[in-house]
């Protein structure tokens, strides 16, 4: 049974939603952004319930809503494609996104923009900025170094979007290093 998650959008989401799973007794067979698959082929009432309500308490939401969990879906994918991917990606968003999901992109980009209020390119450049936020705070790698690693065309394309996106140039950005959090993107 695969069960979805708002808000679980890094490693450290994970651990938490492990242990909620753990300390209700459920065993899980794999947990990723946004998706808990468990052993168990249904929860009862009282189960679904107890994990609903946990879940919540940590800042969570069961989705129940299948155009709800397809958009998870599509945030854990990008999520975990800016975020906690090395490799570049090799195909374009759309075709990497319908191949994950096993769905045709425009329907992915309708429900997602339908829900979001936001497309699927602008929610993953959202994601690649907070990236670059991220790197920049570290203060180990040049932009240079940040626009490779992130699939940049160049360090200009990357200054320009990081302007356009949060209104600083990425110098302007280190001096003041304001960031969100990967949920409130």
């Amino acid at each position: 049974m695969k069960l979805y998650i708002k808000n679980m959008v890094c490693d450290r989401c994970k651990m938490a939603v492990s242990d909620v799973f753990e300390r209700l007794n459920l065993k899980t067979k794999a947990v990723t952004l946004g998706e808990v698959e468990l052993e168990e082929k249904a929860l009862g009432d009282e189960q679904y319930q107890s994990v609903k309500q946990t879940l919540e308490s940590l800042g969570f939401e069961l989705l129940e809503d299948k155009r709800k969990m397809l958009v998870a879906q599509i945030k854990g994918a990008v999520v975990g494609l800016v975020h906690y991917t090395k490799e570049p990606l090799k195909v374009n968003l759309s075709d990497f996104l319908a191949n994950k999901l096993n769905t045709d992109y425009s329907s992915l980009s309708s429900v997602f923009s339908a829900e979001e209020k936001n497309t699927i390119e602008h929610y993953y450049i959202q994601q690649k900025i907070e990236r670059v936020k991220e790197l920049l705070s570290y203060g180990e790698l040049t932009l240079s170094e940040i626009a490779f690693q992130l699939n940049y065309s160049s360090v200009a394309h990357l200054s320009a979007q990081f302007k356009k996106e949060t209104g600083l140039t990425p110098s302007q950005f280190k001096q003041d290093l304001k960031r969100k959090t990967l949920d409130k993107v």
